[in-house]
């Protein structure tokens, strides 16, 4: 791993990154007793995704990055049931939801993409020793 800010050359942190910033765009209009419920679920899994590829890129350690992009997955798998919970509630009109999911999609493909590379490198690494 070279930079410790080699993670901000990558999709999946510059899409998920994106991805917050149209979660928390989306999320203004929730009602105001939701702050620290639905709204605040939300906004931390959508901030988790990103932060935990970076964290786990930072720690130049392929099987302790492989980790922190599993966490983003499962960050990703809870922002999803966030967003389905929020449309079922009406709290976010059907444009909404349609657009968010598309964005998770594709951070989803990515951080998948990330993780299969990851867990390459962990059987070459083992491979070679």
């Amino acid at each position: 791993m070279a930079s410790t800010r080699a993670y901000k050359n990558l999709d999946a942190w510059q899409q998920g990154m994106n991805l917050v910033e149209h979660c928390y765009k989306a999320t203004v209009n929730f009602p105001r007793e939701e702050l620290y419920g639905l709204t605040s679920q939300l906004r931390r899994a959508a901030v988790s995704i990103p932060s935990n590829v970076a964290e786990g890129c930072c720690r130049r350690n392929t099987k302790v990055y492989a980790h922190h992009v599993a966490i983003s997955l499962g960050s990703h798998g809870e922002l999803e049931t966030c967003i389905e919970l929020a449309f079922r509630l009406r709290f976010l009109p059907a444009s909404d939801r349609a657009a968010l999911e598309q964005r998770a999609e594709s951070v989803g493909k990515l951080l998948s993409g990330l993780h299969r590379s990851l867990e390459d490198k962990i059987r070459q690494e083992t491979a070679s020793n």
